[in-house]
């Protein structure tokens, strides 16, 4: 399947699922054994949306960080020769495009990007590009930059070994609190929208228009888009 290219808003299909915040492999099995049982048959799905940080850490430019999540990645490589896939990358997995040549990656400046169901306009994005702040945003551009990554390989062992310790600790799960107030800052931006669609926050919540999609790590569901609407499952 040549890479998908998005001139156009592409279509939702019934049944496409959406996986957001796996953080595999430091929190738990669950995207991993969701892609053996897509590989093996056991789960059918039309469309399957990786909505960013489904790593808890993958970036491109660097076989050594490849090593920590090996299984995973060539199961997604074989998957994507007959399944149409698309990744928004997160503030975990990002530049992925070489290592995934047969998905549609869409960077964080890519996002969001549109779909259509019927006549929704349904915007799609992991979740952290609006209202994060200057400092955030520079953050994000320069450790994105290839000639940086490029620049940081004779450290590259030391440099992951120490982060990806630092992930295996953290607690990802949490209540956001005030969260209507930030999701009504994100909203500004999708004025043209009927639906939004993000990941990143880990809070499995409808509000409005705006859909926060269930951590796969913390609430252990996918959303699964039905009849026109998305509804949360687990499905492990």
């Amino acid at each position: 399947m040549d890479k998908l290219k998005q001139k156009e808003p592409g279509l939702i299909k019934d049944g496409a699922i959406f996986v957001a915040d796996s953080h595999y492999p430091h929190h738990g099995d669950a995207f991993l054994l969701l892609l053996q049982k897509l590989a093996g048959g056991e789960i059918v799905v039309p469309q399957l949306f990786l909505m960013g940080d489904n790593f808890d850490l993958l970036f491109g430019y660097n076989e050594y960080i490849q090593t920590f999540s090996k299984e995973a990645i060539g199961l997604l490589q074989t998957l994507s020769i007959t399944l149409e896939i698309h990744y928004f990358e997160g503030n975990h997995d990002f530049c992925l495009s070489t290592l995934f040549p047969n998905i549609a990656v869409y960077t964080r400046e890519q996002q969001p990007v549109f779909f259509n169901f019927g006549e929704k306009k349904i915007a799609i994005s992991h979740g952290d590009k609006y209202a994060t702040g200057f400092i955030y945003d520079l953050y994000c551009k320069i450790l994105r930059n290839s000639v940086v990554l490029t620049l940081l390989k004779p450290f590259e062992k030391n440099i992951i070994n120490h982060r990806m310790a630092i992930l295996s600790k953290k607690k990802i799960c949490h209540r956001f609190d005030g969260f209507k107030k930030r999701v009504d800052q994100i909203l500004l931006h999708y004025q043209e929208a009927d639906c939004v669609i993000e990941g990143h926050f880990h809070q499995s919540k409808i509000i409005g228009k705006y859909i926060s999609l269930p951590s796969l790590a913390c609430q252990k569901k996918v959303g699964i888009f039905k009849n026109g609407k998305i509804v949360f499952e687990e499905i492990l």
